[in-house]
């Protein structure tokens, strides 16, 4: 069954013309064909004005939010639609990911029972909402900082990792289920990752 998924197409700092709009929100049309559930998909572009890229102009990130983990893929390209079709394939390599994810739940649900499949689907990713602030703090030269305002969800480390994996970054900043307390998963060399946990410095007597 094809389910609409609205589609949401805007620029940062330029100008979006219709025909590429028209020309996004047709590239998923078919969306829905990975079984993964999805209410609403994000496309932002924005130009690359520093030299720090060569020849790179454009960038593009695609933001799918549903009743799932956030996912999520960016390209960079000389031209905004080459930029779009390689975020789009990014994007379909963690929609499959996030399927199959899907299709191992159900398969331990028909073996094992509902209570491990729904503790792991318990607490849904941390998904941005119309408030989430994505702005520039700092710029100085080719330096810019940007501050991006997400709800830290409660997870444990093994839902931590595939987060990271479905938003391609390189870390993620979520609240232990167990503590609590914040923490950050990252990718270090090779196929191997790192755990950070923030603890509670003593309070001063």
């Amino acid at each position: 069954m094809n389910t609409a998924v609205a589609v949401s197409v805007r620029g940062r700092h330029l100008e979006v013309s219709q025909g590429f709009q028209d020309h996004a929100a047709a590239k998923f049309d078919r969306i829905a064909r990975f079984g993964v559930p999805l209410s609403h998909i994000d496309v932002e572009v924005s130009r690359e004005s520093s030299s720090r890229r060569g020849e790179i102009a454009f960038e593009v990130e695609l933001t799918c939010i549903g009743s799932g983990p956030v996912i999520r893929a960016e390209a960079a390209a000389a031209d905004k639609y080459a930029a779009l079709d390689l975020a789009y394939t990014r994007l379909e390599e963690r929609l499959r990911r996030a399927a199959d994810r899907r299709r191992d739940h159900r398969t331990a649900d028909s073996h094992h029972g509902t209570g491990m499949a729904a503790m792991s689907e318990a607490t849904p990713a941390s998904e941005p909402s119309d408030a989430e602030g994505d702005d520039e703090v700092f710029a100085q030269g080719a330096v810019v900082v940007r501050e991006k305002t997400h709800a830290a969800g409660q997870m444990d480390v093994e839902q931590a990792l595939y987060e990271m994996e479905l938003v391609g970054h390189d870390f993620f900043l979520f609240r232990e289920l167990q503590t609590g307390q914040a923490a950050v998963v990252y990718r270090r060399r090779g196929y191997d990752y790192g755990l950070i946990r923030l603890g509670e410095e003593p309070a001063a007597v």
